[in-house]
C-alpha cells in the first residue's frame, strides 16, 4: 500500500485511491468545490516527494488556462499508486468555507485521458 504524507501525518492508503479523497481520509479538509471535475482547482496540491510523472488532459488543461501549470497539481485527477508527500493549498480552514463541496466520486472524472509531463512541457 502506498504511503501518504500530509500535515505531518503519513498514513497507508489504498492502491490506486483518489489522491483527494485519500487527503480527505488522513483528516485534512481539502477542497473539491467541483466535486472532483478538475473545474475549479481547490483541490491543488504541491508535492514535497512522490509526484506522478503523467497528467491528465483535464488537469493539463486546466492548470495552463489558470497559469498553475508546473506551480501545482490538480490531486482530483491523481491517484495514489506510489508513496507521496503533498501540502494541500486550499482546505477547509485556510478559506473559511463552510464546507469542502461535493463528494468527489471513487474514480477520475472526466474519462482520463493520461500524458507525460516531460511531452507536456515541450
Amino acid at each position: 500500500m502506498p504511503k501518504l504524507t500530509v500535515g505531518g501525518k503519513t498514513v497507508e492508503v489504498p492502491q490506486d485511491q483518489r489522491l483527494v479523497l485519500a487527503i480527505e481520509e488522513s483528516g485534512v479538509h481539502i477542497g473539491h468545490r467541483c466535486g472532483g471535475y478538475a473545474k475549479c482547482t481547490t483541490c491543488r496540491v504541491e508535492f514535497e516527494s512522490g509526484e506522478p510523472g503523467t497528467m491528465t488532459q483535464a488537469e493539463y488543461e486546466k492548470l495552463t488556462e489558470r497559469g498553475l501549470f508546473g506551480q501545482y497539481r490538480l490531486s482530483c485527477q491523481i491517484v495514489c499508486d506510489q508513496d507521496m508527500s503533498v501540502r494541500p493549498i486550499m482546505t477547509l480552514e485556510s478559506e473559511g468555507w463552510t464546507d469542502t463541496g461535493s463528494a468527489p466520486d471513487p474514480t477520475i472524472t472526466p474519462d482520463a485521458t493520461v500524458y507525460s509531463i516531460d511531452d507536456l512541457k515541450q
